[in-house]
């Protein structure tokens, strides 16, 4: 099976191409650079160098190709959200003409909102273009990258504090980012499943971020406190750490969706959702790592 991987510099895209080499699998990636994924082509990766968003990048990439894994690409552009629905409906018109069999779209819980829920709103007319294009589509709607933790680096060394306007009693899914490279790669190595479905990749439970702090605290050795922020508090920090008001915007407005439900995951907990990745384990792994080395960089 010839395979495209159009994020292949990610923590998700490369951890699926290190899958899926490892599978034996034939994989063509799209990278702007050469040069960052020089160590997957010395596995037996192809590489089409180039953006997502151009028509004969794809057309190289896809041109023999049985499946694609397509990852909407963070950009911060004005025009982002007609950038990412008309970059997404370009891919599956050229996996339409390309002949390409099955696609394994990367979208996020909250995905069937639409829009009005910041950058995630975008998702929905992606998978639905991929579905209009290709006849075998598996959508994958992951819970809250675990990964999004160490954004919050800076409050958690400087001041033991996760910062959020998140009610801290609501419960979300967890999961860590290699979960859901594999998840991705089950489905691709997985010749059995036919038309268009979803999938949510959950973690190993639904947290609270009081739990969140609790868990912080054991892991990390200090005390880690949760602090609810306004609306009004976070659009501000986020345009003083420099985060462009466009960017700003979108991000306030997801926030705003999360207490009413509409980033609720759309797809019940079940064993399929279920991953084994525990936030415990990943904060022992990742985070307290990362949160030795910022200090030691303050030092």
């Amino acid at each position: 099976m010839s395979i495209v991987i159009n994020t292949p510099n990610g923590n998700i895209g490369r951890n699926l191409a290190l899958r899926l080499l490892e599978a034996g699998q034939s994989l063509t990636l799209i990278s702007r650079s050469a040069e960052k994924v020089a160590d997957l082509v010395k596995r037996g990766a192809k590489v089409v160098e180039g953006s997502s968003d151009d028509a004969a990048v794809l057309d190289k990439a896809f041109a023999g190709a049985s499946a694609v894994f397509w990852l909407t690409p963070p950009a911060m552009r004005p025009d982002f959200v007609e950038w990412t629905q008309a970059m997404g409906r370009l891919a599956a018109q050229k996996a339409k003409q390309h002949g390409v069999k099955r696609v394994v779209v990367l979208s996020s819980v909250g995905a069937q909102s639409g829009p009005g829920t910041g950058p995630v709103g975008v998702l929905r007319e992606v998978e639905e273009a991929f579905k209009a294009a290709v006849a075998d589509v598996t959508i994958l709607r992951p819970g809250y990258f675990m990964e999004n933790l160490l954004r919050d680096l800076p409050s958690l060394v400087n001041a033991s504090t996760l910062f959020l306007t998140i009610p801290p009693e609501r419960r979300a899914p967890f999961v860590a980012t290699v979960d859901i490279a594999h998840k991705a790669a089950d489905v691709l190595l997985d010749a059995g499943w036919k038309g268009h479905r979803y999938i949510g990749v959950h973690g190993p439970q639904d947290l609270t971020y009081t739990e969140v702090v609790g868990i912080l605290s054991r892991e990390l050795g200090q005390p880690v406190r949760y602090v609810q922020v306004s609306f009004d508090d976070a659009r501000k920090a986020m345009l003083g750490m420099g985060l462009p008001g466009f960017m700003v915007d979108l991000f306030v407005q997801m926030y705003e969706a999360i207490p009413e439900g509409r980033m609720d995951a759309a797809e019940p907990r079940s064993a399929e959702t279920t991953t084994s990745t525990t936030l415990a384990q990943w904060a022992r792994e990742v985070l307290k790592p990362a949160v030795a080395q910022a200090r030691a960089s303050a030092a």
